[in-house]
């Protein structure tokens, strides 16, 4: 059999995989082992379509369905049968589903969340908000328009650079920015996810660069801000005779213009906003989005430095500089600034901290100046006027249909596929503003991360608080680290090195390559639920939880993963899925067998050190940062979150977020309908297990004469037990 009749009347290849793919799943959900008989079957409809169907004469794929369910019922495999039928019908009612979204139907394996976010924010539309392109089209439009930059080169071929490109992003293998989903191949073609714009200390510059970001807003892109040149408040004007008003009156000035401006019609700005820990009005800083109404576009981060922390560890003071003049100013207690940047973010996660001077000293082109600031999520520090173009593959693509390991040959053809895509991005991007252009070209920074992290481990049978899990983080992005590099200096035989590439580390090494910056761990946020994957490298949030997303649409997510061996080892129910939503973990949970607890554990599950010591993980082995939040119980105290700070800064993280489980009223991620004492009660009791996971974690480590917070040798004294490299210490007797 040669072709098939598809639903919209076009016909496609004959695929008898296809057909045993379906009937095996329908016999795996009603307790199937062997996949030899889907696969005999498959055979048999084969050889039967052969006999009915002559030339030109072709089955509709309701006739083979048809066909597939009488096999089945007269082999007598009625349990399979009627979960096939269930199956076919669950199909028909997508296919509705997807009518009443788009209009349409489509044959990418997107799920229905999926297609509701390209509905709302990608799919291009007319005058009158009626959809002009199918997922298909979007796809396409993308792919042919990030393939014509092939044009420009020798050994380009964008005909077969387009057909390359809509495979990776159709099989959801790799998906690029929002941007550039967006705006490739239309007459915006804005492409870039993120910009760091500086903001010099004068009333001209400040307010060009509002106006510039405001540019960028609109057309799709975040904007990260250091505000740490700008003078302190009550500081001299002399053109003016009269005082400053400081960068917290000038940030207002940015969050309002932000507010305004909604990007491209499809979401609202985001900005990041970072002060130096030595500027004067730090503390003012801190503090400023403690009421959780100010500056409602801004996340903000205290950039850290070198001197703060040894000030801190010494508990001595440490200056505060003018940046007019760099004139001392006063001097503050360390500590007393750390205890207000812990209390503000245990209140609600804001600030957060960057550790600038780890961010520098990591810099391949620092003969271009110093970085000052990050985009919106952090993961992507930048210079003045740079961009960047971030990607990500989806890990969920990547693994063996055995779920045994990674199929690296394919993770490889991947990462080499999404690198020339990300090159591509830069050549085919229409800037905001030409100097944007300018500095954005001379370093072709790209960002490729990854998604799904914490689906993969769910099905490698890995938990992610493990070392295991970290062996892993390692792995992954050891193996990532080295093919970016190997395909950008692949492409730089053709196409040349980056411009500013005299200088760089890169020239220092004799190493020609494409692109200053290659690898970046984003959030991947929308283009994870078009994906269906987890988000970046995060353990799943919760087993069952609802996402509120664009004006408080709630779509509501089940892991598939969870389910599907819940279905395979006999303990599935309705019930129990409800009972699961309503506190989003199974650890509690004594109908769930352990060795399945043990491994489905969410970002509430695991105590902090391990989520700060996969951050560290996988910062190792990349170029630019990592996203990544330090989930808390909502019971923790603000000692908890100095031990993940301290931690991340000596395991060389380059910044560190953290949030406490319902420090906010609305925030994005929600687990079911846990209120009240119950909900109290929920937290109790998953604060006492993640001490006792901490507490068993440690006593194992230390029984090797290893510290457990930076890992380094532990030494005795006076019946103690100490690390000479940081601040911990324990008894040897309780």
């Amino acid at each position: 059999m040669k072709k098939i009749i598809k639903r919209d009347g076009t016909a496609a290849n004959f695929d008898r995989e296809k057909i045993a793919e379906a009937i095996w799943k329908s016999a795996q959900s009603v307790g199937g082992k062997d996949r030899t008989i889907a696969q005999e079957i498959s055979n048999e409809i084969e050889n039967l379509l052969n006999i009915l169907f002559k030339g030109d004469n072709y089955p509709t794929v309701e006739q083979v369905q048809d066909l597939v369910e009488n096999m089945l019922i007269e082999r007598q495999y009625g349990k399979t049968a009627k979960a096939y039928i269930l199956y076919r019908q669950k199909r028909a009612d997508i296919r509705e589903q997807q009518k009443a979204i788009m209009g349409k139907t489509t044959n990418l394996p997107l799920s229905l969340n999926a297609l509701q976010v390209l509905e709302r924010r990608y799919l291009l539309k007319d005058e009158n908000n009626r959809i002009m392109e199918s997922p298909e089209d979007l796809f396409r439009r993308v792919a042919k328009n990030i393939a014509e930059a092939d044009k420009n080169y020798k050994k380009g071929n964008a005909q077969e650079t387009e057909e390359k490109f809509y495979k990776l992003m159709t099989q959801l293998e790799f998906m690029p920015n929002s941007p550039t989903l967006m705006n490739a191949g239309t007459d915006i073609q804005q492409l870039s996810a993120c910009f760091v714009l500086p903001v010099e200390d004068s009333m001209e510059n400040i307010f060009d660069t509002v106006k510039n970001a405001a540019l960028i807003h609109k057309s799709g892109g975040g904007t990260g801000f250091s505000f740490s040149r700008l003078r302190p408040r009550n500081d001299l004007v002399k053109s003016t005779t009269g005082v400053s008003s400081g960068p917290i009156s000038f940030m207002r000035v940015f969050d309002v213009a932000t507010d305004v401006i909604k990007q491209g019609g499809k979401r609202r700005g985001a900005n990041m906003g970072i002060l130096r820990v030595d500027h004067p009005d730090i503390l003012d800083f801190i503090t400023m989005k403690s009421d959780m109404v100010t500056l409602t576009n801004f996340n903000i981060s205290v950039g850290i430095t070198d001197k703060f922390m040894e000030a801190l560890d010494k508990n001595k003071d440490y200056e505060l500089l003018n940046p007019r003049d760099g004139q001392v100013v006063q001097k503050l207690p360390a500590r007393h600034v750390f205890d207000l940047i812990l209390d503000m973010a245990w209140k609600n996660g804001d600030p957060g901290v960057i550790f600038l001077d780890t961010i520098n000293k990591a810099d391949k082109i620092p003969h271009t100046g110093l970085i000052e600031s990050t985009n919106p999520c952090g993961e992507q520090p930048l210079k003045g006027y740079e961009s960047c173009n971030l990607g990500s593959i989806n890990l969920n693509r990547m693994i063996r249909a055995d779920h045994s390991d990674l199929d690296w040959d394919k993770f490889r053809e991947t990462i080499h596929s999404s690198i020339h895509f990300l090159d591509n991005v830069i050549d085919m991007n229409k800037y905001p503003i030409p100097k944007i252009a300018e500095v954005s070209r001379a370093s072709r920074k790209v960002g490729l991360g990854l998604m799904g992290f914490g689906d993969i481990l769910y099905q490698l049978k890995v938990p992610y608080n493990s070392k295991e899990g970290l062996e892993w983080a390692d792995k992954i992005t050891s193996f990532l680290k080295t093919e970016c590099e190997n395909k950008s200096i692949d492409l730089a035989k053709d196409r040349g090195v980056f411009p500013c590439w005299k200088g760089s580390y890169y020239e220092k090494k004799g190493i020609k390559i494409r692109n200053a910056c290659q690898t970046t761990i984003a959030p991947t946020g929308t283009i994870g639920m078009i994906a269906e994957a987890s988000g970046g490298i995060e353990p799943n949030f919760a087993i069952s939880y609802i996402k509120n997303v664009m004006d408080g649409t709630e779509l509501v997510y089940t892991n598939k993963y969870f389910e599907q061996i819940a279905k395979e080892k006999g303990f599935y129910s309705q019930d129990l899925m409800r009972e699961i939503a309503e506190s989003g973990s199974v650890q509690n949970i004594e109908a769930i067998p352990a060795s399945v607890r043990k491994v489905f554990v969410t970002a509430q599950d695991i105590a902090p050190e391990w989520h700060v010591k996969a951050q560290a993980a996988f910062q190792k082995h990349i170029d630019s940062a990592v996203s990544k939040t330090v989930n808390f119980p909502h019971l923790a105290t603000t000692k908890d979150i100095e031990k993940s700070y301290k931690s991340a800064y000596k395991l060389g993280c380059k910044g560190i977020t953290v949030y406490r489980d319902g420090s906010r009223d609305n925030q994005v991620l929600n687990i079911g309908k846990v209120k009240g004492k119950k909900k109290i009660e929920e937290d109790q009791r998953r604060h006492k297990s993640l001490k006792q996971s901490s507490e068993k974690s440690k006593a194992e480590i230390k029984k090797e004469g290893v510290c457990p917070d930076c890992e380094g040798k532990l030494i005795m004294h006076e019946g103690c037990m100490s690390c000479p490299q940081c601040s911990y210490s324990a008894c040897s007797v309780a």
